[in-house]
């Protein structure tokens, strides 16, 4: 049976030097008013023009972040590479509105997939709609894609434009693609042009990915449902599942807008649809490829234990397991030291430009209960290993 304990499998690719930096950078991140302040100061610097790229590439972007660039981000794959762990390349700029960025950002998108046609390293692509699109275009057109506006709907046209440019790259390179999801009020937008280009190229198999939160209560069944409309119409369907990054900006909003929450009601009902979710996943291989993306390791202990009970390959590569650069590495390298496919997503872009990112990983390390502190035990277990076998 695997095990996530071993800490020097875990860490064998970090340094003395690195373990230390990093037990130091989880512990700012465990203290909510340390995460508020270095989010002010950071804000307050960069309105300043202060010199602080150098201090933030030393510390939460070296962590957390693959590089400046696609070229700048390949040491850190090859590195995860050499124990057999695959990389997802993460253009992480968020916040764009003109239309000049949103074409950038497809040229980059595109310039991953290239990547990835020619580096078998590298098993996917990935991008958020939002970083090509007004994120308010999405919006309207949420409950329904008709009434739009005149000048709306030639926005709308164009990121239908961009996203077949993108999904059709990927078709032509045979390089499966990852659609993030995104807030409840843009996701109906979101799942129905994913399942528009899901039908379009995903005949022979999954290239086109959609992706389920289910720390929403209803997205079970919204994938029960997607399943057996890809097996009745004879395409195949890719899903990535995570649990979710929008918990308190969701209920916040339901509460203003007085309607029901779309979160699960406490943690233990979405392990539960978690954990079913995987379970419907292995038994719909058939039509279906999947990543798990979650730290979680009993979500992790039990797929692989799914795995061996369906006599399904580890190496199967309709099944994947991903982390984030940085996070849960125990989880990560003991699994590809296990034989079973791993990639970690590894963000990378101009360090100004992916500070929001870098915040918002602070911010969700301090929410997620437990998350942090597990991440400091270890690096700290790893550490006392060290001294005592030197």
């Amino acid at each position: 049976m695997i095990s996530f304990d071993n800490t020097e499998i875990a860490f064998k690719g970090k340094s003395s030097k690195d373990l230390k930096k990093a037990r130091w950078l989880f512990k700012m991140v465990s203290s909510p008013r340390m995460v508020k302040f270095g989010k002010w100061a950071t804000n307050v610097a960069l309105t300043m023009r202060l010199p602080i790229n150098g201090i933030i590439k030393k510390t939460i972007f070296h962590q957390f972040c693959g590089g400046v660039s696609i070229q700048d981000s390949l040491k850190a794959s090859n590195d995860l590479a050499s124990r057999n762990v695959k990389t997802i390349l993460d253009y992480s700029i968020e916040g764009k509105t003109s239309e000049e960025d949103f074409d950038k950002t497809v040229a980059e998108i595109i310039g991953t997939i290239h990547e990835a046609k020619k580096n078998e390293n590298i098993p996917f692509a990935v991008f958020k709609v939002t970083g090509i699109c007004l994120f308010e275009i999405l919006e309207k057109a949420n409950d329904s894609d008709e009434g739009l506006s005149e000048k709306d709907q030639v926005r709308y046209d164009k990121l239908k434009e961009r996203l077949d440019q993108i999904c059709n790259e990927a078709f032509t390179n045979d390089v499966p693609l990852f659609i993030d999801a995104e807030e409840t009020w843009i996701q109906n937008t979101i799942d129905r042009l994913v399942l528009e280009m899901s039908r379009k190229y995903n005949g022979k198999r999954a290239i086109i990915y959609n992706t389920v939160q289910l720390y929403r209560h209803d997205r079970l069944a919204f994938m029960e449902k997607e399943i057996e409309l890809a097996r009745r119409e004879g395409w195949y369907i890719g899903l990535k599942l995570v649990r979710g990054a929008y918990m308190e900006k969701e209920r916040e909003r339901a509460q203003e807008f007085g309607y029901s929450s779309p979160i699960q009601p406490n943690k233990e009902a979405c392990d539960k649809d978690f954990n079913a979710a995987l379970e419907l996943s292995v038994k719909s291989l058939d039509v279906l490829s999947f990543c798990s993306g979650t730290h979680n390791e009993e979500s992790s202990l039990r797929l692989a234990t799914l795995l061996e009970e369906n006599n399904i390959s580890k190496d199967d590569p309709r099944v994947y397991f991903a982390q984030l650069l940085g996070m849960s590495d125990h989880i990560s390298f003991n699994l590809a030291n296990n034989g079973f496919q791993v990639a970690k997503y590894v963000p990378y872009g101009p360090i100004k430009e992916v500070l929001p990112y870098l915040i918002r990983r602070a911010e969700e390390n301090t929410s997620v209960a437990g998350q942090t502190g597990r991440e400091l035990s270890l690096i700290v277990k790893e550490i006392q290993r060290r001294k005592q076998t030197n």
